[in-house]
């Protein structure tokens, strides 16, 4: 299809109005379910991060507006587009929220969909009293759109530098925004034009505050632009696809328009290629060799001090991704290989305890960080998945391993159900200061996300108690 003829716009415009909660597989509203109860769960944990403080309290002091808007553990209430900034950085903080893959194996450049679409959701639907059926048409609606463009997207936007979170994610969170305020097909449109000059976000600042801002900039900009439309904005047409300066164009040099056109829910991105869910709170492509590392450690009852040196290998684009391999403090070593084999040989397990600054400082993990040989392969064989994972293990009384991993816990592969992430959002509720029985009353409540008539019943139990 030649990109010149295509009406992209129009595409996701029609897909738009064509969604209703009735057509949507079952098995993909259980799932969506599950996501959300992840996507929270970070957010509870994630309140409690450095850069939400921060961001809480320019907020609260002058930068944002007050309003009937949830934050989710605070007791301020904001303007829908605020609540939504906050709580898309707060859910993204600690990286530990879900990743849509593109559909080829062979190729890099995941996107975190569901976070910034259901910061807006929530944010917007308090006033509305949206029931759960509504949240989950348009939640579904907006990660389609958003994975779908992913993967229309070419290989080099990611290599550009681009983070697809907060470039492509726009697009659907604006859509999802665009549905929960009732804008027509023209408003929609308008609305999608509006955010294409708002996109904007680098990978360079992986490992730094400016990571988990990303997403809630998302969020709070797709309120922007459908506000904006619906009160008669204008922007230019076909920002999208336009062949020669259009977005896709202009990031990427290219786009694939057989990987969206006519392909909108047909099928669904959410069951094929499916979404990772993260069992450990860092960048998900660290995953495969946590997941590996942690098993032999504790299968083989290796001790650290019996390493003798580690070497990784993977393509090229995760080690350009991966950029710290020294890490000092927490925030570098969410995107840092080497961390990652330290703290799996060290500690058996990655938690959201053991990615602080201290921890990273501790004698023994930064002597352990230094034996590791972090590099790229120089062929991706065929049966190479883009997270595929080489490693080599020498411990100082000459024995060795080898390893290969294709993917790591909590990918479609090797899934995480609903009760394993209730497992997760317990642990996210203990380190937030939680209690038990408030934690496992959201669980339940969002078990049946589909029986709420009203979100306000669930966004309560998200504010602290009096």
């Amino acid at each position: 299809m030649a990109n010149d003829d295509i009406e992209l716009t129009e595409e996701i415009t029609e897909f738009m109005g064509s969604v209703r909660y009735e057509s949507l597989p079952q098995e993909m509203i259980e799932l969506g379910k599950t996501h959300i109860l992840d996507s929270i769960a970070c957010g509870i944990a994630g309140a409690k991060s450095q850069a939400a403080k921060i961001a809480l309290d320019y907020l609260e002091n002058g930068g944002g507006a007050l309003g009937s808007s949830t934050v989710i553990g605070a007791p301020v209430r904001l303007a829908p587009r605020f609540a939504a900034f906050i709580n898309g950085l707060s859910m993204h903080a600690d990286d530990f929220d879900d990743t849509g893959p593109q559909p080829s194996s062979a190729r890099n450049g995941g996107i975190h969909a569901t976070v910034p679409i259901l910061s807006v959701l929530l944010a917007l639907s308090e006033e509305k009293k949206s029931t759960g059926r509504e949240i989950i048409t348009a939640l579904h609606t907006g990660v389609e759109i958003t994975c779908k463009l992913n993967h229309a997207s070419n290989e080099e936007h990611y290599r550009r530098g681009y983070h697809s979170t907060a470039t492509i994610g726009m697009f659907g969170t604006t859509a999802a925004a665009a549905l929960c305020l009732g804008l027509n097909k023209e408003q929609q449109a308008t609305a999608l034009n509006i955010v294409s000059s708002q996109s904007s976000g680098l990978r360079l600042n992986f490992g730094s505050m400016m990571n988990p801002f990303h997403a809630g900039h998302v969020a709070e900009c797709a309120i922007v632009s459908t506000e904006l439309a619906r009160r008669g904005f204008t922007a230019s047409k076909k920002m999208l696809e336009h062949p020669e300066i259009g977005f896709l164009k202009a990031t990427g040099g290219t786009f694939d328009a057989d990987a969206i056109m006519n392909k909108l829910g047909k099928p669904w991105a959410f069951i094929d290629p499916g979404m990772w869910i993260k069992p450990y709170p860092c960048g998900a492509l660290t995953h495969p060799a946590l997941t590996a590392l942690i098993d032999l450690t504790i299968r083989e009852n290796i001790m650290p001090e019996k390493i003798k040196s580690v070497k990784v290998q993977t393509n090229r684009n995760l080690v350009n991704t991966l950029i710290h391999n020294r890490p000092t403090i927490a925030l570098q070593a969410k995107f840092s290989m080497p961390f990652a084999v330290a703290i799996a040989i060290k500690r058996r397990r990655a938690s959201l305890g053991d990615y602080t600054d201290e921890v990273v400082n501790e004698p023994m993990i930064q002597e352990l960080i230094k034996k590791v040989e972090f590099t790229a392969y120089d062929k991706r064989e065929e049966n190479y998945t883009n997270v595929t994972t080489l490693i080599q293990v020498e411990l100082t009384d000459g024995h060795h391993f080898e390893i290969r991993a294709d993917f790591g816990k909590g990918n479609p592969r090797n899934p995480m159900r609903f009760d394993d992430v209730s497992e997760k959002f317990l642990g996210c509720a203990d380190f937030a200061g939680w209690s038990t029985k408030r934690a496992n009353d959201i669980i339940e409540f969002i078990r049946s996300f589909d029986k709420i008539d009203n979100i306000c019943k669930l966004t309560a139990l998200l504010r602290p108690t009096p």
